[in-house]
């Protein structure tokens, strides 16, 4: 089953004898603000208007438990995310489509634990809210509740151990971008740099002008490259694995199977135990 899908597609599949569920994940991180701006408020955006259908999933609460030593975005309580996955109406046996306001990042997230947790039907809408092209609604749906219970995969999570392990062993990527990787700049965590042996993979370079993936041969092209294809054991992590989840997502088209290390940069940093490299050399 391909991971992604196409808006038109969407609009076909929600005229289908089953219907998928759609959750609304909108979410953009947010930095320093100039003095009287708010930060972005996802579900704010999903009122003024949402695919119809929609549910309005918050990452930072939903999809992530309280920040702290495990990172920005450490795993949510398994019981809290599976009982909101319930109300937004998500059941085992019926298809899930998760879409953003057009990066993909908090959609991948959400697309990653759904997975992660044993759900067997999960896509993104490529290109998010801005591909569509239908009529969009201001109502609040209200689901009937859903059946999904989350059973958290053997496989696909990294913690700090096996991500510094797998640099050694297999391929480690950095998606966030390249002067963050290098550490030339530091907006965010209190150390800049990348974990020793991790090869730089900005996830922007995963997607055309419009937002959309890369065609598959291009995005297996892009990975071989960086020495990550079928066969190679590959891990991925970023600032608070959240577009390392797009990253994951953009190798899944491409077809090549890899890891998730949740924590990423904001946990390895707050440790000073952990070494740190600068500069573009992995090492």
């Amino acid at each position: 089953m391909n991971a992604i899908i196409s808006a038109s597609e969407l609009a076909s599949a929600s005229a289908g004898e089953n219907p998928p569920v759609l959750l609304d994940v909108r979410w953009q991180l947010t930095l320093a603000k100039t003095p009287g701006e708010l930060p972005f408020d996802g579900r704010k955006a999903y009122e003024a208007g949402h695919i119809p259908g929609a549910v309005y999933v918050d990452l930072d609460r939903e999809l992530a438990a309280t920040p702290g030593s495990r990172g920005r975005h450490p795993l949510p309580d398994l019981a809290g995310f599976g009982a909101a996955m319930r109300r937004a109406g998500v059941s085992s046996g019926t298809p899930v489509v998760v879409y953003d306001g057009g990066q993909g990042w908090a959609a991948a997230r959400a697309w990653w634990l759904l997975r992660w947790t044993g759900h067997p039907d999960v896509r993104v809408l490529d290109g998010g809210l801005p591909s569509w092209e239908g009529p969009l609604e201001t109502s609040v749906p209200t689901p009937a509740e859903g059946d999904f219970e989350p059973v958290p995969g053997a496989t696909g999570l990294l913690d700090a151990d096996g991500a510094a392990a797998l640099a050694r062993s297999g391929v480690l990527l950095d998606a966030r971008a390249g002067e963050r990787y290098r550490g030339e700049v530091e907006p965010i965590d209190p150390v800049g740099g990348h974990i020793p042996g991790a090869v730089s993979a900005p996830t922007n370079d995963n997607v055309g002008a419009d937002g959309r993936f890369l065609a598959a041969e291009e995005l297996r092209a892009r990975f071989k490259a960086l020495g990550a294809s079928e066969g190679t054991e590959v891990g991925v992590y970023c600032g608070s694995g959240v577009s390392a989840a797009h990253e994951v997502l953009a190798l899944a088209v491409a077809g090549i199977p890899a890891a998730l290390y949740v924590g990423s940069w904001s946990e390895w940093s707050s440790d000073p135990s952990r070494p740190v490299a600068v500069g573009p050399d992995p090492q």
